[in-house]
């Protein structure tokens, strides 16, 4: 665990920060020190996430966004200079997810995933850096990708080859922005249970949970505060000499076969009736 205060009068903001491991990074965020912007599309789910951390005491701000529109993702940046002056972090975490055979799966929805996941997390990166070029001030960038993003897997053709793009975007933005003081790092995470996950993955059935820890050399499924520990660490003064880099946090899952099992795991399910 990093130390308390490491990240105080620091301003971070988190998309897709209403629930699961977006509001579990924000919450970590917060209890370092950050004030925490929360951005997502559903102003409901928003408010009550700002609720619940700030009665956690962390100064925390839900500001509606759709990260697709640029018009909206310019005024997050604006609604948090607003708030409070500054920005330090951003953490590109708003993503769409769900299972489908390829040959099945629509030009819309591999459009809508790829539009959020990859579109948006370079409309994000973009507004916050123009805002820390335009002031020679230092900014931090840690995106969420996927461990299939340079293996791929069956069922998620969207998610994968945007989580894909994220990457490479990643390390393109690392070596550009580099001489103007700007980290970009990402988090491959293994399987998290989040509600998302468990509504839009089939992950709710314990069985299933039971089947995929299986294959995991560590024996257990990932927990979303664990994600936001390696983001936290990353966005921190501790990674000042890291960019470009990606912390795969799998429980070893891609060290042995264990990734072919989660992929027939994802298979059986498809072919469920």
């Amino acid at each position: 665990m990093l130390p308390q205060g490491c990240f105080e009068h620091h301003v971070a903001i988190v998309t897709g920060g209403g629930t699961g491991i977006g509001k579990a990074i924000a919450r970590t965020l917060g209890r370092l020190g950050a004030s925490v912007v929360l951005a997502s599309r559903k102003k409901e789910v928003l408010d009550a996430a700002a609720r619940d951390l700030s009665a956690q005491g962390i100064h925390a701000l839900a500001v509606p966004t759709d990260v697709r529109e640029p018009d909206q993702v310019d005024a997050l940046v604006a609604a948090t200079l607003a708030a409070f002056g500054r920005l330090d972090v951003l953490v590109n975490n708003a993503a769409g997810n769900f299972t489908s055979p390829s040959e099945s799966l629509t030009p819309n929805g591999f459009r809508t995933v790829v539009d959020i996941v990859l579109n948006g997390s370079f409309l994000c990166s973009r507004a916050a850096a123009k805002h820390w070029i335009g002031r020679d001030a230092p900014g931090n960038i840690v995106n969420l990708i996927a461990t299939y993003a340079w293996t791929g897997a069956p069922g998620v053709a969207h998610s994968a080859a945007a989580k894909a793009g994220v990457w490479n975007l990643t390390q393109t933005l690392a070596s550009e922005w580099g001489r103007k003081k700007i980290r970009v790092n990402a988090v491959a995470p293994g399987i998290v249970v989040t509600e998302n996950a468990a509504k839009n993955l089939g992950f709710d059935d314990p069985k299933v949970q039971a089947a995929l820890s299986a294959t995991i050399p560590l024996g257990r499924l990932l927990s979303s505060d664990e994600v936001a520990d390696a983001v936290a660490y990353l966005a921190s003064p501790f990674a000042s000499y890291v960019t470009g880099a990606c912390l795969t946090i799998d429980g070893g899952l891609g060290l042995s076969r264990g990734l072919l099992g989660q992929a027939e795991e994802v298979m059986r399910r498809m072919e469920k009736p």
